[in-house]
């Protein structure tokens, strides 16, 4: 009898051992598209003056393209891997990536640059939208959603810490030797990823890749409202965080003269988002996703509605106000990450890699004019980036609204 209680335990251990490694490993590959964005933070004005850039605002592409190439290479990854399974695709983008860095390596013009980062994006679609995939083929409903917030938690250590290893790096080589560094990571999340990870695509959801596939998987993808509302609400949430993402540099540093102080200021930032993901994985299971998305869209835009009305046609407030609205507003994001990419792939787990790929293409192809276009109006203080909060957030809850409505009016009919 006792044997059998120390078999019990044994297996429970090791249960928890290989989920709390699997939770690590599909955060080290969504960690790596952060650490590709965040670590760069610090040396945007230098790689300004290096590649010849004339416009402060610029500077911020070498953030947004990154952006552009996440939201188009999961087109072409998310149908493959349903082929040809989850783990060569992800050696594929990481083989991109690595080849993309390159280019940013050698760049010699704003053009260049931007080519780079766009391949870099395009090359790491795969890793971050293989690992959701994956989340899928293993997990479903809210216990999905908090291993998505588990994950999440550990992926946001890496804008806590990558901003101050960018300047580091910086500081004792150049702004070459992040990219170096973003290689060398990259090759050790493969090199473990190969080591440690099964795959996860079986036999029976295996599609053939063509195009008229695509197509098909794509037509019975829209067909589901949930899928593409929230789809739709992850890219105005999306487009309004990479306005902080790519202006935060020129808030903290060029308005606040806070240049050194900027990495422990993104850091405290990003704890907040942390804290809140966290948290998230032990609420979702309790309240249910859609719930917790309500109350974080209502959050994100009281808050930041807040900061307009009283910093309206005003200067930048006090570093200290501008951070804890800030703080308040990215511990509701924190609730509406992982929450949002679960519920649009709650429907559709028999086209896992497809419905990856397309929801974060819709999602990022939306973000990344929003915040290209907010980001151009921020020039002497932070209100453009606030009012842009409000909008994202009031488009999302009219929607979350529609969708309940439909949900309602279908449940009658039936």
């Amino acid at each position: 009898m006792l044997r059998s209680i120390d078999y019990f335990c044994g297996m429970q251990k090791n249960i928890q051992a290989s989920q709390l490694e699997f939770v690590a490993l599909m955060a080290s590959l969504m960690s790596v598209v952060a650490l590709a964005i965040d670590a760069l933070l610090p040396a945007l004005d230098i790689i300004g003056v290096t590649i010849g850039t004339t416009e402060i605002v610029d500077n911020q592409l070498l953030i947004t393209m990154i952006f552009l190439g996440l939201g188009f290479g999961p087109l072409v990854f998310g149908p493959l891997s349903d082929s040809i399974g989850r783990k060569p695709v992800v050696y594929m983008g990481f083989a991109l990536f690595i080849f993309a860095s390159f280019i940013c390596v050698n760049s010699t013009s704003l053009e260049m640059m931007v080519v780079g980062r766009i391949l870099q994006g395009i090359g790491l679609s795969a890793p971050r939208t293989m690992s959701i995939a994956i989340i899928r083929d293993m997990y479903s409903g809210d216990y999905m959603a908090r291993i998505m917030s588990f994950v999440t938690v550990v992926f946001i250590l890496v804008p806590v810490i990558a901003p101050a290893l960018g300047k580091f790096v910086l500081d004792q080589y150049n702004w070459r030797g992040i990219f170096y560094i973003q290689v060398l990571i990259s090759i050790l999340v493969s090199w473990w990823f190969w080591k440690r990870q099964p795959e996860t695509l079986t036999i029976n959801n295996k599609k053939s890749f063509s195009k008229k596939g695509f197509i098909g998987e794509f037509k019975e993808l829209i067909k589901f409202k949930r899928t593409i509302g929230f789809t739709i609400i992850a890219g105005f949430i999306t487009g309004s965080f990479m306005v902080y993402l790519s202006s935060a540099q020129q808030i903290f540093e060029d308005q606040y003269n806070l240049k050194e102080e900027f990495p422990l200021i993104f850091a405290g930032l990003a704890i907040s988002i942390g804290s809140a993901v966290f948290l998230n994985g032990i609420f979702v299971i309790k309240f249910g996703m859609e719930k917790l998305i309500t109350m974080a869209l209502v959050s994100f835009f009281m808050i930041s509605a807040i900061y307009v009305a009283i910093f309206y046609n005003s200067p930048n407030p006090d570093v200290r106000v501008l951070f804890l609205f800030f703080a308040l507003q990215f511990f509701s994001i924190g609730f509406l990450f992982g929450n949002l990419r679960a519920m649009a792939m709650e429907p559709v787990g028999h086209i896992a890699g497809s419905a990856a790929a397309v929801t974060g293409f819709i999602s990022t192809i939306m973000a990344v004019p929003i915040s290209i276009f907010i980001g151009r109006f921020i020039s002497d203080t932070a209100l453009p980036l606030f009012i842009g909060f409000s909008i994202c957030a009031a488009l999302s809850i009219g929607l979350i609204i529609y969708l309940k409505a439909d949900e309602k009016r279908a449940t009658e009919t039936i």
